[in-house]
């Protein structure tokens, strides 16, 4: 089924939306949460709510690409319940490192991913992708948004680690550069 067909029916308030949204993007919303949460229990669970939290949204919402719309809705849902589990607890874990990496290129502040994913800067960041080769953009969204581990990304494209880690190094200090030149992010 179409994805307008399937938010349609979210509009409609029939439940077989959620079936539909689950066939078409079970997997996927799994994955994501999964490579966060890091337990297959966690995950599954995160992958319902996700089913949940889009028939609460649509309506008023109404997504242009369904995909991209339970993908952010999994993700959000995934980071929250990773980040309850680890209130306590320092380091470990490719979330932590992941966000610590984007900290030298986003503008100050108590939140690394609410900063990300505001308005102002996600428009910038997604921009900015736009401008890079696609191997060197699959790279930066596998480490950020999938939050793929630097072993995880090198098998996947076939890369030594260290050609990871200097491509994402290099690509963040463009970010920083270009958020600098939007007036996002001020030099220190």
């Amino acid at each position: 089924m179409e994805d307008i067909r399937i938010i349609d029916l979210f509009w409609q308030r029939n439940q077989e939306a959620i079936r539909q949204a689950k066939e078409r993007y079970g997997g996927y919303c799994y994955a994501i949460a999964l490579n966060i949460l890091q337990d297959r229990e966690d995950a599954a669970e995160c992958e319902n709510d996700t089913y949940l939290r889009a028939w609460e949204s649509m309506p008023p919402d109404r997504p242009c690409r369904l995909r991209v719309y339970m993908g952010t809705i999994t993700r959000r849902l995934a980071l929250d319940r990773w980040r309850k589990a680890h209130a306590d607890k320092r380091g470990g874990g490719q979330v932590t490192l992941s966000l610590a990496e984007l900290e030298e290129c986003i503008p100050a502040g108590s939140n690394v991913e609410q900063t990300v994913e505001s308005g102002e800067t996600a428009r910038a960041i997604s921009a900015f992708l736009r401008t890079l080769p696609p191997a060197e953009s699959d790279l930066f969204l596998r480490r950020y948004w999938y939050l793929d581990s630097i072993q995880q990304i090198a098998r996947r494209y076939g890369f030594s680690e260290s050609k990871v880690k200097m491509t994402l190094k290099r690509t963040r200090d463009k970010l920083r550069v270009c958020l600098e030149k939007e007036g996002i992010l001020y030099e220190t």
